[in-house]
């Protein structure tokens, strides 16, 4: 690889109410410009709507036989859809690229087999806003909502897997600011790249 340093695979997930994908959102918004790390498109059983995820498009069934043909480095299942990440969207780890997955904590052994050097990026939250968030979508009933609280905190990384905690408790720019500040103490975090001069 003519002597570039190694691309690492960031592997983001956490639970309901943590606000993993407004801080995701929040990080795609504030990287330094020019940065060499990029995000993996992942392929969901839902059609896309305007102002979210930019992702693929499948039918359950379509996605059903891109998983049977392996068609995906990284597959799983969460709240009745299916994701995955195809084989070419993790290419750029090869070209010593940083690569950026919105993941499940469910699949993160699965993934740390195939991806031992993943740095597992846990967004989280205490149990009483998790809660909160989780009552005031309004889509859970308080059992429900209790029943993915009390998952949360079951939650154990894999032991010796890289890993970095970020609280979102109080606002979206604390935590934002908190997860970028933790990303650039990993080691080998890459410097942004100076546009050549004209």
């Amino acid at each position: 690889m003519s002597g570039s340093a190694p691309g690492r695979l960031l592997y983001f997930m956490g639970p309901s109410g943590a606000g993993k994908d407004s801080l995701l959102d929040w990080l795609r918004q504030h990287l330094p410009a020019g940065l060499p790390v990029q995000w993996a498109r992942r392929t969901i059983s839902r059609p896309a709507v305007p102002g979210g995820e930019l992702h693929e498009s499948t039918t359950p069934g379509d996605h059903a036989a891109l998983r049977a043909a392996d068609a995906f480095a990284l597959h799983w299942e969460a709240n009745g859809l299916a994701y995955g990440v195809r084989h070419g969207e993790l290419e750029p780890l090869a070209r010593g690229r940083w690569l950026l997955v919105n993941g499940s904590r469910a699949y993160l052994p699965e993934a740390l087999q195939r991806y031992p050097a993943l740095v597992a990026v846990h967004i989280t939250a205490s149990p009483e806003v998790l809660r909160q968030r989780i009552l005031s979508r309004g889509r859970e009933s308080p059992e429900q909502a209790e029943q993915r609280v009390q998952r949360a905190l079951q939650f154990q990384a894999p032991a010796g897997a890289a890993g970095i905690e970020v609280r979102n408790d109080t606002s979206l720019d604390a935590a934002g600011r908190q997860l970028l500040q933790a990303l650039e103490q990993l080691p080998g975090w890459p410097n942004p790249v100076s546009a050549p001069a004209r």
